[in-house]
């Protein structure tokens, strides 16, 4: 008896809390719905003395190169919702301390995503909000149809925000000199023609980043794709021998690349060696123009073209290319401020991140006007870019594009038996095998 007229009266008790919380929130008759578009001034506590919400966000680009200044201008016009940039490297390690503090509950209310795979992991450990409870903001209208391959099981769970784009810098001096045009459609084969000839001028003919290195493949595979038909690894398709031996070609015949093995452990900064005049030509992105506008710490004397990054096939039609949005930004699904992320997420997509241009990131919603974020992107350093070719590799080049969406483990074996091939440990046929053998096993796996 004592029990339950003791439990009446604890359900009496909390009925009667939830009343008074109730009538307390809807003062002023404003406050929305968790997880409904808001605007600033729905997210900020109500009264004069209420103290702001605080935000952070955690990003990989370094503050002083566009994230900073976005935030400044941010929490100058909206005193009631703060936001305090966190910065952490986009490696193994970065991601690792980024997952720990979601995982754990500390801090983060908005976070940069840089692959799907990374999103994916994010949306099994429960720490990427779905977006669809919010209906004043169409992300397939603003962002384009690139945007759909950022959706998981139909769903988003961050806005990607910059366009991504991929391609080959060239030193338009030496093109000059040589007589070669700046490429708008192009092979390998071509692109390690221009490299044996550039060469004579150059320690390198083309220098690139390991971490594209293996797009060519991917861009076949993207079509042929990663299965066959009974379920089985196609990394032995003929592209991927293809492209194993056209860079070992460059490394050993026409030494018109450096060797992967010292590459890797020399951990060469391949922009330096482009932008100090020892290469002719980088495989990179539009991140180049972050360190090719510095010309305080990357001094040239050339003017940098551009070219869309080549293909294994000659058949030009079936050709995709890695590129897309990027910059996947996601509200922490245990964020206690998710109104106010919101309100901050919408306006960082629609033209917010403006100053990210300087560094090199190129908004990729529609509301924003290409030619002014180009000029942004240049600044004063303009005269020193073949600006043609640069428009026509960001918004003129009309290739089919991709995101790499590869699990993690195939990148890693893949990498790994790669790399054992451009070190001369085994042959073309073996790693293709040893690939395809790996692949195998983890396909098994995931059943």
């Amino acid at each position: 008896m004592k029990n339950r007229k003791w439990l009446t009266v604890s359900v009496m008790l909390v009925v009667v809390l939830s009343l008074l919380a109730g009538c307390a929130g809807n003062k002023g008759g404003n406050t929305a719905p968790a997880n409904e578009g808001s605007t600033p001034q729905e997210s900020a506590p109500a009264g004069g003395d209420a103290k702001p919400v605080k935000l952070k966000m955690w990003g990989g680009v370094p503050p002083e190169s566009g994230p900073q200044a976005v935030v400044d201008a941010w929490n100058k016009d909206n005193p009631n919702i703060q936001v305090e940039y966190v910065r952490f490297v986009n490696d193994d390690d970065g991601n690792l301390k980024l997952d720990t503090a979601l995982l754990t509950g500390q801090d983060v209310d908005l976070y940069v995503n840089y692959s799907l795979t990374q999103v994916e992991k994010r949306i099994a450990s429960n720490v990427a909000l779905d977006l669809s409870g919010f209906s004043d903001y169409n992300i397939d209208e603003k962002m384009g149809a690139d945007a759909a391959a950022w959706k998981v099981n139909d769903k988003y769970y961050g806005i990607p925000t910059k366009k991504n784009v991929f391609f080959v810098a060239l030193n338009k001096d030496a093109l000059d000199k040589a007589g070669l045009p700046v490429p708008k459609d192009w092979t390998w084969n071509e692109m390690r023609a221009y490299a044996k000839t550039l060469k004579a001028d150059f320690n390198y003919g083309l220098v690139q980043h390991t971490e594209p290195l293996i797009d060519p493949v991917d861009s076949a595979l993207v079509k042929a794709r990663y299965t066959k038909e009974d379920g089985s690894s196609n990394l032995e398709h003929p592209a991927v021998k293809q492209w194993l031996e056209t860079m070992n070609g460059m490394m050993r015949e026409d030494k018109s690349t450096p060797l992967l093995g010292e590459q890797l452990t020399s951990k060469m900064p391949v922009e330096n060696v482009f932008l100090g005049g020892e290469a002719a030509m980088l495989n990179i992105g539009e991140w180049l123009i972050r360190s090719s506008n510095n010309t305080t710490d990357f001094p040239r004397d050339f003017k940098i073209a551009f070219a869309p990054v080549p293909r294994l096939s000659d058949a030009a039609a079936d050709f995709v290319t890695r590129g897309g949005l990027g910059d996947f930004i996601s509200i922490n699904a245990k964020s206690k401020n998710q109104d106010a992320a919101w309100a901050f997420l919408k306006w960082y997509a629609d033209g917010g991140m403006a100053p990210m241009a300087a560094g090199g990131r190129l908004p990729a919603s529609k509301d924003v006007d290409q030619e002014t974020a180009l000029t942004s992107l240049l600044g004063d350093k303009a005269d020193t870019y073949d600006v043609d070719s640069l428009r026509y590799v960001l918004y003129e080049d009309t290739t089919s594009t991709f995101v790499r969406s590869v699990p993690q483990e195939v990148m890693d074996l893949r990498s790994q038996e790669y790399e054992k091939y451009f070190l001369g440990n085994q042959t073309a046929d073996e790693t293709l095998a040893r690939m395809a053998q790996r692949h195998n096993d983890y396909l098994k796996q995931q059943k």
